[in-house]
């Protein structure tokens, strides 16, 4: 097991070649949230010290609510390939809307897929890596696109109808809505 208190170009090229990560967060007297994420081109390392991912709305805005309250995030990545490695990224995190300043900086690191919600921004203090012996050999098949379909689908003032008075968590902590929602 080894810390460093930056990414390296080796953890660098590790985070590039994964179709899938982790995302836990937590705050105080609620549940721990763990949500798998993915979709090609959502995570990117902006700096040594800097990740961001684009966040699609989905069942619920958990991670959202659990960084306003606390901040802290931990992001894992196995490496189901060869070599064996766990990679995690501690950090804090905030989440950039729309309507939010930085969000012109922090898109454009990205291309927008339909049902955008926002773009996580964190800011790594502590990366581990440890062996993944444990963790299955895996291929990708392919990449499911039932969530971007949908949203291309999807009319956004329904939409916003449907979702956009959700301002609490399911522990009951508060989130902000999407103002705008990003349409196929």
């Amino acid at each position: 097991m080894d810390f460093t208190d930056h990414m390296t170009p080796e953890h660098e090229a590790m985070i590039a070649r994964q179709a899938v990560y982790f995302v836990a967060t937590a705050a105080t007297d609620a549940r721990i949230n763990l949500s798998p994420k993915g979709l090609d081109g959502t995570f990117k390392v902006l700096g040594p010290n800097r990740v961001a991912y684009l966040d699609l709305a989905g069942s619920g805005n958990e991670t959202h609510a659990h960084l306003a309250a606390d901040g802290r995030i931990t992001i894992m990545m196995c490496n189901f390939e060869q070599p064996a490695l766990i990679l995690r990224l501690y950090g804090m995190g905030k989440a950039v809307l729309p309507q939010d300043a930085g969000w012109d900086e922090l898109q454009a690191h990205f291309s927008l897929l339909p049902g955008t919600r926002q773009i996580f921004d964190i800011t790594v203090d502590s990366v581990q890596t440890s062996c993944g012996w444990g963790v299955p050999v895996m291929h990708l098949d392919k990449e499911r696109q039932t969530l971007t379909k949908y949203h291309a689908q999807s009319d956004p003032v329904k939409w916003m109808d449907k979702v956009g008075g959700r301002t609490q968590s399911i522990d009951g902590l508060p989130t902000r809505p999407t103002d705008r929602y990003i349409a196929g």
